[in-house]
């Protein structure tokens, strides 16, 4: 009789443990979200160190998704790129904070290296900046890491990205810009004033040459890639942090620096020039001497431009067998 009360403990043990323990992972979920709450209430991105980063995403229970950027912002570290993509990163993170969908589904962070250097290493990174998704169950696959040369890290990207990793839309809404309106009414002052000073005389509307000169320039720059940079928002260049070696040129074909297309409108550049040069020379009315000389000089830079394009063309499609000039 005397055992009756002991196995009597044990079954309520037994009937009351899973329970009690369903009850203290709630309490500790609770915790979690309301803590992230308060956080995400007073800055959007939510900086974290390695004790933050073990308990609020690494460690269950978690029915929230935590999208991390891994960065090094620090002044000595000379990353341009991580300062590039903070910006974009955190137009993101304010256009979810303050729109009317805000939930706590979803929550925006920041490790930097000098900050959670041991999440860098337990996590096996070496390269920043770089964007993970930690989804509310289980770990983060191989698509909840944002392919960021490939994409690049304007805050529409993102947002594309977070929308397909975790069903969450979030409208973009960038702060003010006064640039172009004020560049336009540069333009426009400048404009006319040059038909109020020059009204009896606008010849120079109808030279040929500067509008060709005009129409040029702009070829040049939509060949070069410069709106595919402008949809993208690709970094300007690429900085191995193990070497510190500079990539100017992307090594995919998918995918371009802003370097890359500053450096190809320059080889367009010189190869127009020498093309011209070349016209010139068959059709201009110079004596033989200074023609020859525009002709050689208009070859040279057809060859020596067009070569460096083609080089430009193999490193980014790898097998590509031809080759023209200088490799």
């Amino acid at each position: 009789m005397a055992a009756l009360p002991v196995l009597a403990l044990l079954a309520l043990l037994a009937w009351g443990g899973p329970a009690a323990g369903q009850k203290r992972k709630e309490m500790v979920l609770s915790e979690k979200v309301n803590q992230l709450m308060e956080w995400a209430s007073k800055r959007s991105v939510i900086r974290m160190n390695g004790d933050k980063f073990r308990r609020l995403v690494k460690a269950p229970p978690r029915n929230y998704s935590v999208i991390v950027m891994f960065t090094a912002l620090q002044p000595h570290r000379q990353c341009v790129v991580c300062k590039q993509a903070d910006e974009e990163y955190q137009i993101l993170a304010n256009s979810w904070r303050y729109s009317s969908a805000f939930t706590n589904k979803i929550f925006f962070a920041m490790v930097d290296f000098d900050e959670g250097s041991d999440v860098f290493q337990m996590l096996n990174m070496n390269s920043a900046p770089t964007f993970i998704n930690f989804p509310a169950k289980g770990k983060p696959k191989r698509g909840d890491t944002y392919e960021l040369q490939v994409r690049g890290f304007a805050a529409e990207q993102l947002a594309r990205w977070v929308a397909d990793r975790t069903d969450v839309n979030i409208r973009v809404i960038r702060p003010p810009s006064y640039a172009g309106p004020l560049m336009l009414g540069l333009l426009l002052a400048v404009v006319a004033g040059l038909v109020y000073l020059r009204g009896s005389n606008l010849d120079f509307l109808y030279n040929k040459t500067g509008w060709a000169f005009a129409a040029l320039c702009f070829v040049l720059a939509m060949t070069s890639g410069q709106m595919w940079n402008h949809i993208r928002g690709p970094p300007y260049a690429h900085k191995n942090p193990h070497t510190g070696q500079v990539n100017y040129i992307h090594g995919s074909s998918q995918a371009q620096f802003v370097a890359e297309t500053h450096i190809v409108l320059l080889f367009n550049g010189g190869v127009t020039l020498g093309m011209v040069l070349l016209h010139e020379a068959a059709t201009s009315d110079m004596d033989v001497g200074k023609r020859k000389i525009m002709c050689i000089a208009g070859i040279g830079l057809v060859v020596l431009f067009f070569s460096w394009l083609l080089s430009v063309f193999r490193s980014k499609y790898h097998g590509y067998p031809y080759r023209y000039g200088f490799a």
